[in-house]
């Protein structure tokens, strides 16, 4: 198994939290590409990218996308997230004119209070329908 087998856009969530759990599934409702692919933080997957970032799993409180081997997190991940979506969402790109320092401080507040205002499962988003073809827990087989 290879890192050449992984899509483009992985989308790296905790899958415990309620707030991230909707954020996934916004992210999804209006992709209608299909350009991005979901792995929960707690995943083998999605252990093994943080790790290879230096980013430890256990201490996630952010969104990440890793994106050609390149990982964005925080506001900047949630912008790139948004410039990728259909119209009009893709405008929320035009926040990223906001130096990412301010971004990020508000971007910090809600992650700590995340699961006090939005709630936490006790294990992760097991997702069906549709969706679940765009969720990855292991690295894809090699062809």
């Amino acid at each position: 198994m290879t890192q050449n087998a992984l899509p483009e856009r992985i989308v790296i969530f905790d899958g415990v939290c309620n707030l991230c759990e909707f954020s996934v599934n916004f992210i999804y409702e209006r992709d209608r590409t299909g350009k991005f692919t979901f792995t929960p933080s707690q995943s083998p997957l999605g252990k093994m990218l943080l790790q290879q970032h230096q980013i430890n799993a256990d201490s996630l409180d952010t969104v990440v996308l890793v994106t050609n081997n390149k990982l964005y997190s925080r506001s900047t991940a949630a912008l790139k997230i948004a410039s990728e979506l259909d119209p009009p969402w893709n405008g929320l790109q035009l926040f990223s004119l906001i130096p990412s320092a301010i971004r990020d401080r508000l971007y910090a507040f809600i992650a700590r209070n995340r699961y006090k205002w939005f709630g936490k499962k006790d294990s992760c988003m097991i997702p069906t329908g549709e969706i679940k073809a765009r969720f990855l827990e292991q690295l894809p087989p090699e062809s």
